[in-house]
């Protein structure tokens, strides 16, 4: 098979920042609030070697990119003790929040990146997001990446944010809700990934995603 090493490599180093920014963020959030588990793991850190797991940070990504599979990626979760919390659901709600946010500002940043870049870089990058060659060979590497890191950290906050556990919208939800009601939205922990997949087989998951995706996409470039 015919493979473009050089887009697989610039994906998955925009796919490794990103992981790596969203669990560092977490990290601080719950350090700041009161929390220093994470740090004294190591894991208030943006070194992407504390945050990695094997299967989520380099195995599922890298067979996705290869294969044309939708792509799947996820990072080491950062632990956190809530009882540490002076108030354990609002801090937690605000943990979890940090992850999504972060994507949205490292989607920021690489929007106002490739705004700096001249028009013959940016020359290359297709509807889709695809980028072939372009004038010059500095300057399209560096748009690949920048409208990578655009595209998937766009992609994580608007699909972590889904209300399904483990998401962290779901803990964000949970710090909103009335706490009968956050105990029974917990309750569906164990089938989480289950209506994950669902969503991913069935299409549901381009229906939910797609149009804030391209709606901020729109907004960003």
């Amino acid at each position: 098979m015919d493979f473009d090493f050089a887009a697989i490599f610039i994906a998955f180093v925009a796919l490794l920042l990103s992981l790596t920014v969203h669990e560092a963020a977490h990290a601080w959030a719950a350090d700041r609030l009161g929390d220093p588990t994470a740090r004294a793991l190591g894991r208030l850190s943006l070194n992407p070697a504390v945050h990695v797991d094997p299967l989520g940070t380099l195995v599922f990504p890298l067979v996705a990119m290869v294969t044309g599979a939708p792509l799947i990626g996820w990072a080491k979760p950062v632990p956190i003790a809530p009882w540490r919390f002076d108030r354990p659901r609002q801090a937690s709600m605000l943990v979890a929040f940090a992850g999504p946010l972060s994507n949205l500002a490292l989607a920021f940043v690489a929007a106002i990146a490739l705004r700096m870049l001249p028009l013959e870089a940016l020359s290359s990058l297709g509807p889709a997001g695809q980028a072939a060659a372009a004038d010059s060979r500095i300057l399209a590497p560096v748009a690949r990446l920048a409208w990578g890191v655009l595209s998937i950290n766009l992609l994580l906050a608007i699909f972590n944010l889904l209300p399904i556990p483990p998401l962290d919208g779901s803990s964000v939800l949970a710090g909103l809700l009335p706490e009968r009601a956050a105990a029974g939205l917990d309750r569906l922990r164990p089938y989480g990934f289950l209506l994950l997949y669902a969503l991913l087989l069935s299409g549901g998951f381009s229906l939910i995603v797609s149009p804030p995706y391209l709606l901020l996409l729109s907004w960003l470039t």
